[in-house]
């Protein structure tokens, strides 16, 4: 809003603001100080004023950077530069302070629900487990009973009621199980009318983790529109965005390709360029390329680890500053790969888990991606076993995918990079 300010000042007797011939331009500067200040941490992830300054300064700088490049490409200035420099000296101090005032009411803005599941042992199990590794909203599980515990009888008229009582727990999770017990869901809505929360497995799922669990994903695959097919005005504007990206970042891939160069003649000795064959949209197959990060490969491939001892110090720091993705902009302007999508893997394992999972292969009605919300939300996917829970997050990404959820996707990817979190 402060950018769109600034150019409705800047051209106030000159032109129209609406018919500005840069407006669009306009509109993806401030999309890039949203992402930019996301990537950043801000404003949640500042503690004091001085760091969340520093955070915004930037943040700000690198989308002024990034029109900048943006103009480099075009070849013509895309923005005044008094609008561009005057959003960094505007925001910079205006996001720090944001900043500074919601970091103590954080705490109670985002208090943890206290969850109380009428599940079965190993959903409550599996629960538990995810609770502890990643959310996408705070959560506790307090307490978790089968439905057939939690059904009245004359000594005991309201048993859920007592349960969230005796726990103190602020939202209920239903099972399939639960949810077909009309006793269960009678009690069920009593505590909702009381201010209780009350959730599916699926729903809660959906809204607390960011994916859907391993019961639901066959029953879910069908139950949903992919917007990348069934919404053709956002795979329009989603390649649109891809080439544009991939076109900006030809800059810094060429000046990546000289610096790696240099790297690897001192520590990573091999081909420049890693190619291997992936499955992309509808089941092709595509050459996927990336800068070469471990020794050159003897033998069948396998799955890489996170502590691979194949990956050298050279290459394990274009990993940890993702660099040894950038090649792929090339397999995203040649519409194999977009910026955000599900990660494609080798025809080999894709045949082996098709065979084990159900449903695997609707992973492949969209185009891959270079991140993806399975990339920002789960570690490291190394095994069989990993592949099925990256899958629940991608199944999660068919259901919700939006400009907005991309937008999310690359700032978390940011994140990551500026956090130095990349494998």
């Amino acid at each position: 809003m402060v950018a769109l300010g600034e150019a409705h000042a800047h051209l106030v007797g000159h032109y129209r603001f609406t018919a500005f011939p840069r407006f669009g331009w306009l509109v993806v500067f401030t999309a890039l100080l949203l992402v930019s200040f996301y990537a950043a941490g801000l404003p949640e992830s500042a503690r004091r004023f001085s760091g969340a300054l520093v955070r915004s300064f930037a943040a700000a700088l690198v989308a002024a950077g990034t029109v900048s490049v943006m103009a480099l490409v075009v070849g013509e200035p895309l923005l005044p530069r008094f609008v561009v420099f005057l959003a960094v000296a505007l925001l910079t101090p205006l996001v720090a302070l944001l900043a500074r005032l919601t970091s103590g009411v954080g705490g109670r803005r985002d208090a943890a629900e206290r969850v109380l599941a009428v599940v079965g042992p190993a959903e409550a199990g599996a629960l538990a487990a995810d609770l502890r590794v990643a959310r996408e909203r705070p959560a506790l599980l307090v307490a978790s009973a089968l439905a057939q515990d939690v059904r009245s009888s004359a000594s005991r008229p309201r048993p859920l009621a007592e349960l969230v009582t005796a726990h103190q727990a602020t939202l209920v999770v239903l099972s399939r199980e639960a949810i077909s017990d009309e006793d269960v869901v009678v009690q069920a809505a009593e505590l909702h009318r009381r201010g209780c929360k009350v959730r599916t497995l699926a729903l809660f799922y959906d809204q607390w983790l960011g994916k859907l669990p391993l019961s639901e994903l066959e029953r879910s695959a069908l139950l949903f529109d992919i917007h990348e097919i069934h919404n053709p005005a956002y795979a329009r504007t989603k390649r649109a965005v891809d080439v544009l990206a991939s076109l900006c970042a030809l800059p810094l891939l060429a000046l990546a390709a000289v610096l790696v160069v240099v790297a690897d003649l001192a520590g990573n000795r091999g081909p420049l360029l890693y190619r291997q064959e992936r499955v992309g949209k509808d089941g092709r197959i595509f050459t996927i390329l990336k800068f070469r990060t471990m020794a050159p490969l003897s033998g069948e491939p396998t799955w890489t680890s996170v502590d691979d001892r194949r990956v050298g110090r050279v290459g394990r720091a274009m990993r940890k500053t993702h660099v040894d993705e950038l090649p792929q902009v090339l397999n995203v302007l040649r519409r194999e790969l977009s910026i955000v999508g599900p990660r494609p893997e080798q025809p080999r394992y894709v045949a082996e888990l098709a065979r084990r999972i159900d449903y695997y292969d609707l992973r492949h009605l969209v185009q891959p991606g270079i991140t993806g919300w399975a990339q920002v939300n789960f570690d490291y996917g190394s095994s069989g076993f990993d592949a099925l829970e990256k899958l629940q997050y991608e199944f999660y990404y068919l259901r919700h995918q939006s400009l907005l959820l991309d937008a999310r996707i690359v700032g978390r990817t940011l994140r990551s990079i500026v956090g130095r979190t990349g494998r």
